[in-house]
């Protein structure tokens, strides 16, 4: 008789998972109930598979529900009565959600369907057939003085579920706070559950309404017309492209020879590639995948037709059907990719396919699989968007009523406060009940899904800033159902690559071609720059760590930056598999191997796990596991599948078999630790090739055009850097960095010949309207010539004008700051409102006679620092004292085991933690000749010495290296102050 089931996806209202709901069920020998979120619908599919899963134990049956609400009132409770019923909920909640509509006080008439209202919130009269009034166990008492009295037959048991207990019901008041931003004693009791909604047993719950035996009957008849069915073990997909699977697979073929005969026209590899050409093939006509693999081509087409860059990667980047599509730049012979991991025989779901395009073009991609497929049949994935441990303190101290700063003191230093007093105490206490909570929906990364039912089948919809409706439930819970997405991702390194291109043909008029990968894998400059580190600016290889790596492999060849993209992952690097793969790759053949086996299995990385398939290949080949039994290896890496019972029996069997096997307890336990340490941080091979091909693009135009290739890099906005890194990296490559300027700059920043104009929409307050009028007035009407014309050509106030005086964009004039500021607030002072209109005859400025000013020398610096966030010149001249007696990065490798000093501006930190779980850091500067270093701040250091923002920072230390790659060990850190604005330069004005 429980209608009205919450979980923990009734957003900051419910407590419970669907496995803690199944519990609560089995213990109360609960048979049937209905899950009922609130204005939600992702639980179910979990809870199904559980259902499913625990069959034999304890036979649980569920329907399916929405409860609706307005404002936190609840208006009344879907019921369906079968799955044609949960999709007609589904279609009226998206189409309020879609429609930004307030849902109707008075449900809809929906067939299939029951609706039951709160009590007294209806007139009994207005009933329809399919609708009732719900009875909670305090309200029995008052039916007999109500007009429901005489509508016993429309009357039902309504006890909701949403804690199991005295700490899940402080759970969900602190949830009920948090979403109503209020202390928890100032929580309306309006806004919570009643105390009592926890589940019991039917016969214990049947007892409250004893007096009204019709309503017990009324319920438990409700209860049996509702039932729900889905199958997850048929594919629920769009099935066919084309009008029929035989036209499909004729036209996938048909498209695929063709592509086959382009990419391997002569090669001598071609009798390999075919047969693997035509096994792939077999395989995906046996798995009818098919039309997952011709929508694929068909956005893809789509993408080239709108001339937009592309990178197919994922596992879908092992098969030659998708590279001779085009999906993919990736030759799986050429690169060994291991088949298995794309896709084999006992496989039920197809492949990952992840296809990037440029954050710029992304939007109009997913519109055209949109319209392409319809709106009623598409979907963006959804993503459960959990209290992360900082966050949630953050919340739970406003919740308590701390001020402010006592909650940033929690925060930045947990370990202290954790029993400092009986709050705090609260706080940590509840949040570890809030950690696997989720908070709210968002949308995945880059799913998409397309069905060949309508997407109401499954899930309803809400409509979130982007724009396109986004279903409810996360990926897993959508594999589960036997719905595969499609990742269409965006990046910021093809817009960079497609952007520098043009520059470069803007700028020295060279029509340069990023596609031609097996020239650029011979380039000299190329191998110099990956095997130096000097990767800035570069897609997936700029971060400190990746440089750090590349320069400790001395990598300077494809294959070793294809191990490089994964190893750099945290399962692998974590776990020591990058330490030792590092080692093994400078040490000729000569190390200690895990087991000969392992080394056979992957010869190219020297007998280390570095990819995901690696998981398949040690399951499959090592551990004898099935190919089946491999897949689901893999994918319980990823840590949502590790307490499935499927996982736990798999593992169980990888231990039984390598027993059999005669392998020794310490290797097999050492195998599984590495396969463990994965933990879905890894990549497979196909996807670090796909990010290699594109790395390679980067470097190619770093190489041959580092300032065009740095200007695509700041347009893009993208990077692991701040901007201002990548004008100092412009800079070191001989670049002229100018400010903006209404004569020569653009909205975004521009090269001509070597000099580099910062774009206005770096200016802080700027106008965005104002940034991008400046070049188009000055395109269509000639250069302006001074600022009165300027002002009579642009609509500008006078804010916005001292702005542009302020960061140097009138300097073409000539006169300095000062005048150009007293200039325009005369200007403005005589004219109550600027006159903004071209003039028939160009009359005269008068010219005042102005006392000399004084130049502040680092006036310019300062100002940009304020309205850009950085100086333009060198930052080394802002420091009261020079410090270029100190050593310098280039001479770290002559240093090595010395104590040095070193000043440094710092360009970026990285928090970590050491294995016991101290805090300590990394950090990255550069020296007074711009030259970038690395540190390493152990835990003793880091709590003493912590960085204090961004800045110059004195720096004592040891200077080790690691495999040729020079590092300070930091033991004393000191934050340098730079010059005063003012003080300074009075002191330094009087001594002049």
């Amino acid at each position: 008789m429980h209608l009205n089931c919450h979980t923990y996806l009734s957003f900051k209202y419910g407590t419970l998972s669907p496995a803690e709901l199944f519990k609560l069920a089995k213990r109360h020998g609960i048979k049937k109930l209905i899950i009922t979120d609130i204005n939600n619908t992702a639980a179910y599919i979990d809870m199904l598979r559980i259902c499913n899963e625990e069959r034999s134990n304890y036979d649980l049956n569920i329907a399916l529900g929405i409860e609706f609400r307005r404002d936190d009132q609840l208006l009344y409770i879907g019921i369906a009565q079968n799955n044609e019923g949960f999709r007609k909920l589904n279609g009226y909640l998206s189409h309020h959600n879609m429609k930004d509509l307030p849902l109707l006080s008075k449900a809809p008439e929906l067939e299939h369907t029951f609706f039951i209202y709160p009590f007294q919130t209806i007139d009994p009269e207005n009933l329809r057939e399919n609708e009732f009034v719900g009875i909670k166990i305090h309200e029995v008492n008052r039916i007999i003085s109500s007009p429901y009295q005489h509508y016993q037959h429309k009357l039902v048991v309504l006890h909701p579920v949403t804690f199991k207990d005295k700490i899940t019901f402080n759970t969900h008041r602190l949830l009920r706070a948090i979403d109503q931003n209020t202390i928890l004693s100032k929580l309306d009791p309006k806004y919570q559950a009643h105390p009592n909604e926890v589940m019991m047993p039917e016969n214990v719950l049947a007892q409250y309404y004893e007096r009204y035996p019709i309503i017990i009957r009324n319920t438990k008849k409700l209860l049996t017309q509702c039932t729900i069915a889905f199958d997850f073990k048929t594919d629920k997909n769009k099935s066919t492209f084309y009008e029929s699977k035989i036209k499909d697979r004729e036209k996938l073929r048909s498209m695929a020879s063709e592509g086959f005969k382009e990419r391997y026209r002569g090669s001598d590899i071609m009798k390999e590639a075919e047969e693997r050409f035509n096994r792939e093939l077999e395989i995906i006509s046996k798995r009818n995948f098919e039309a997952y693999f011709l929508i694929c081509d068909d956005i893809v087409k789509f993408a080239k037709h709108k001339n937009f860059e592309h990178v197919g990667r994922g596992s879908g980047a092992n098969s030659i059907i998708a590279y001779c599509l085009g999906l993919t730049d990736v030759d799986p012979i050429e690169l060994d990719l291991y088949f298995e991991r794309f896709l084999n025989p006992e496989r039920s779901s197809p492949p990952d396919f992840d296809i990037d395009f440029s954050w710029k073009d992304r939007n109009t991609v997913i519109d055209y699989i949109f319209e392409k497929f319809g709106y009623e049949h598409t979907a963006l994935l959804g993503t459960h968007v959990t209290f992360q441990s900082k966050s949630v303190i953050r919340e739970l101290g406003k919740v308590f009523g701390l001020p402010k700063s006592e909650i940033d003191n929690i925060v930045a230093y947990p370990q202290y406060h954790r029993n400092k007093d009986h709050i705090t105490k609260l706080i940590f206490r509840y949040a570890e009940h809030f950690k696997k909570i989720p908070k709210h929906l968002s949308i995945h990364a880059g799913g998409i899904l397309i069905t060949e039912e309508p997407i109401y089948t499954y899930t309803a919809v809400d409509l979130p800033p982007k724009d396109f409706p986004v279903g409810h439930f996360e990926m897993h819970a959508a594999e589960d159902m036997g719905i595969y997405k499609f990742d269409i991702l965006s990046q910021r390194g093809l817009g960079h690559i497609k952007d520098s291109v043009e520059i470069i043909s803007k700028n020295q008029n060279i029509q340069e071609d990023v596609k031609r990968f097996t020239d650029f894998k011979k380039d000299p400059k190329i191998k110099a720059l990956l095997s130096t580190g000097k990767t800035m600016g570069c897609f997936y290889v700029e971060s400190p760590a990746m440089r750090m790596l590349l320069g400790k492999l001395k990598c300077a060849d494809y294959i070793t930056l294809v191990a490089a993209s994964s190893i750099i992952r945290p399962g692998v690097a974590r776990s020591g598999m990058m330490r030792a793969y590092i080692e093994r790759h400078h040490s000729n053949g000569n190390y200690e191997s895990i087991h000969p086996k392992m080394d056979e299995l992957m010869q190219e990385t020297y007998g280390v796990m570095v990819y995901q398939e690696d998981v398949i290949k040690v399951a499959h080949h090592f551990a004898g596991l099935t190919l089946a039994e491999a897949d689901i290896l893999r994918r319980g890496m990823s840590g949502k599948f590790r307490s499935r019972k499927e996982f736990l029996r798999v593992r169980d069997r990888f231990f039984d078999n390598c027993k059999e096997k005669g392998y020794k307890d310490e290797v097999t336990a050492r195998v599984w630790y590495e396969i463990e340490s994965f933990s879905g941080y890894s990549f497979s091979k196909g996807h670090s090739a796909s990010y290699a091909v594109e790395s390679y693009q980067s470097l190619y135009l770093k190489a041959h055009y580092p300032l065009e290739f740095m200007v695509g890099v700041i347009n893009n906005f993208g990077g692991f850097y701040k901007t201002e890194f990548y004008f100092h990296e412009a800079r070191m490559d001989g670049a002229s960095v100018e400010a903006p300027c209404v004569n020569h700059g653009e909205y975004l920043t521009s090269i001509k010949g070597i000099t580099i104009y910062v774009g206005f929409i770096h200016l802080k307050s700027l106008e965005t309207n104002l940034g991008k009028m400046i070049p188009i007035e000055r395109e269509q009407n000639g250069p302006f010539k001074s600022l009165d014309n300027f002002i009579k050509r642009i609509p500008v106030g006078l804010e916005q004008l001292r702005l542009l005086i302020r960061i140097g964009a009138f300097r073409f004039i000539g006169k300095s700051k000062k005048e150009l500021l007293w200039h325009a607030h005369f200007y403005f002072g005589e004219r109550k409102v600027a006159r903004h209109s071209r003039d028939l005859f160009e009359e005269e400025v008068k010219v005042y006679e102005l006392p000399e000013l004084e130049k502040n020398p680092y006036e310019d610096a300062f100002d940009e620092m304020e309205l850009l966030g950085f100086p333009l010149c060198d930052p080394f001249f802002l420091l009261k004292k020079s410090y270029r007696d100190r050593v310098k990065a280039s001479d770290l490798m002559q240093r090595l085991q010395q104590n040095i000093e070193i000043v440094g501006y710092l360009i970026t930190t990285k928090n970590t933690h050491t294995k016991d779980g101290k805090p300590m850091h990394f950090g990255t500067f550069y020296d007074y000749e711009g030259q970038v270093f690395d540190t390493t701040h152990f835990p003793n250091v880091a709590k003493r010495f912590p960085f204090r923002g961004k800045g110059f920072y004195l720096l004592k230390g040891k200077v080790v290296e690691d495999f040729g790659y020079p590092m300070i060990e930091i033991s004393y850190m000191q934050r340098i102050p730079m010059v005063d604005k003012y003080n300074d330069v009075e002191e330094e004005l009087a001594v002049v």
